[in-house]
């Protein structure tokens, strides 16, 4: 069964849709907490929707339903980054704004991306973060989400791109394996490479749900020590994780903040203060002024730099999301 939440009546300021990739995703829902919040503050209704399945096709759904909705906006994490072109380019036709956030689409696609941290630091500091944990030297592997996610899938370019330094000679990434984003997944998988791979030492896991459920198969396993964990994962949810070893430390940046910022940059095209374009500028609530920058054919909107969580700070930050 798919989320399908709104909140208040349909209002003078506009109705605006978020579209997360799957529902029971704790980051999805952090995400939509954000975007909803945002929407209440400049004045809208806020629609926020969650496919049961991680599939371009279940997000086609419900994008054709907002179209027949006529809401003024849609925000979408992307299952897929091509194949929502025809159905979001149908959607701009009828006078509807888009921005993807999270997991991009292409350009063609979309008004303005809304980019959670510089792609190329997120894959190269979780290079970094493994290659100290495993003494510089050994076998890694890389948990994903979809084979088809494009934010996962231009993070590990980047962790490739930085493993081809003379540095990383002893550091052998053996395999990228994708969870889907589903837990259960996650977790065979996470076990599968620990078969396959009996030397394995470390394990990037740039998925909330994937890091997660590869704490958990870790320390069930008493591999602490032996099996390192890094990657992008919730402050609530690894908490325990980080405190017992297992994943020493991760990345990651507010999904509250995240969606907040993907409301008022969908407002904003709205309203007409911007139109996607570089040097666009405008204002974001709390977040302050923001500015649409170029990325590659597109634009998008930057939110920050990834933030690390370790034990020092770990228990505040868990209370936080």
């Amino acid at each position: 069964m798919a989320v399908i939440l709104a909140s208040g009546l349909a209002s003078a300021e506009g109705r605006y849709a978020v579209i997360f990739k799957s529902a029971g995703n704790p980051f999805g829902e952090k995400l939509m907490d954000g975007f909803e919040k945002a929407v209440k503050e400049f004045g809208g209704e806020a629609i926020l929707k969650a496919p049961a399945e991680p599939t371009a096709e279940a997000q086609i759904q419900m994008i054709e339903q907002l179209i027949a909705q006529h809401v003024d906006a849609i925000a979408i994490s992307a299952n897929d980054y091509d194949a929502l072109e025809p159905a979001l380019k149908k959607a701009m036709r009828r006078g509807i704004k888009v921005v993807s956030l999270d997991s991009a689409v292409n350009p063609d696609s979309r008004d303005v991306h809304i980019n959670q941290a510089n792609p190329e630091l997120i894959g190269r500091v979780e290079v970094q973060a493994i290659y100290e944990m495993i003494g510089e030297e050994g076998q890694i592997a890389v948990l994903s989400a979809t084979s088809q996610a494009s934010n996962q899938n231009l993070w590990i370019e980047w962790m490739k791109k930085e493993l081809k330094k003379p540095k990383y000679s002893n550091v052998e990434l053996v395999k990228v394996a994708y969870g889907d984003d589903l837990r259960d997944k996650s977790v065979s998988e996470t076990e599968a490479l620990l078969k396959t791979y009996p030397e394995l030492k470390g394990i990037i896991a740039p998925t909330t749900v994937g890091i997660a459920a590869a704490g958990k198969v870790l320390t069930d396993k008493g591999l602490k020590g032996e099996v390192y964990l890094t990657g992008l994962g919730l402050p609530s949810e690894m908490a325990e994780y980080i405190k017992n070893g297992v994943c020493p430390w991760m990345y990651l940046w507010n999904p509250i903040d995240l969606g907040y910022l993907g409301a008022y940059a969908a407002h904003a095209l709205v309203t007409g203060d911007i139109n996607g374009e570089v040097g666009d500028t405008f204002n974001a609530g709390f977040l302050g002024e923001k500015e649409v920058i170029q990325a590659g054919e597109g634009t998008e909107i930057m939110l920050g730099a990834p933030f690390k969580f370790d034990v020092v700070n770990i228990d505040k930050w868990k209370e936080v999301y």
